[in-house]
């Protein structure tokens, strides 16, 4: 039960933090912290455990963090911030590639002792990260823009831009991450693992998401309350 224990933990600490800098820092914490969850997950993503009883990368719930934190930008900032948030993770995930192979150019110096662990990890990270750059854009904005419809019909189904919230945020949550875990998945991991591991990588990857999208919702409820105290 470690693993398990340790991504329900994960999930406790990291969406906590996620409420912790947008009280504390506003709109730019979330934007801070939406650029350190990309990075982080695309790292992450490089481990496969075995967790509630299924084979699955890790870097699921620092992913899904991201769009808890365009929801809320959508909601409580509209939809530039939250496509502006998409842009400003893009671009810095850009720049993490540059940097992370040029650190594996450097010669070794006689007491290096991290340069083969730098290399096993990120001559890996391009695909990772480009697959992920990608399939992000494509995911993050499908997710803003769903988000932006749902609203729509929100108002209009009960004639109150209030109401409604959870319905735009999981229904658009669930449908764009349907559509990041099948593209990431296969983008990313193709011919690297079997066609089997992929399957279970993408059905619990999505799962775990799904579960998360749910459990999210009343962390955007908190952040209205907040911006709204604000």
């Amino acid at each position: 039960m470690q693993n398990e224990l340790l991504i329900i933990t994960s999930f406790i600490i990291i969406y906590g933090c996620a409420i912790l800098f947008y009280r504390f820092f506003g709109k730019g914490g979330l934007l801070a912290f939406n650029v350190v969850a990309t990075i982080l997950a695309n790292i992450e993503v490089l481990l496969i455990v075995d967790a509630f009883g299924v084979e699955m990368t890790l870097g699921n719930v620092l992913f899904a963090s991201t769009f808890l934190i365009t929801d809320v930008l959508s909601e409580n900032h509209g939809k530039k911030d939250a496509s502006r948030a998409v842009v400003i993770s893009t671009a810095c995930s850009i720049l993490f590639i540059i940097l992370s192979q040029m650190w594996l150019l450097y010669t070794p110096g006689k007491s290096d002792w991290a340069s083969e662990s730098f290399n096993t990890i990120f001559s890996s990270t391009p695909r990772i990260v480009c697959a992920s750059l990608l399939v992000y854009l494509i995911s993050q904005l499908t997710d803003v823009w769903l988000y932006h419809k749902w609203w729509d019909w929100c108002r209009k189904r009960f004639g109150d831009s209030r109401k409604g919230l959870w319905i735009r945020n999981n229904g658009s949550t669930m449908i764009s991450q349907l559509l990041n875990t099948l593209l990431y998945t296969f983008f990313a991991f193709y011919g690297t693992y079997p066609i089997e591991t992929l399957f279970s990588i993408f059905a619990s990857s999505y799962i775990i998401y799904f579960i998360i999208s749910i459990l999210d919702t009343p962390f955007v409820y908190l952040c209205r309350i907040i911006n709204e105290k604000r």
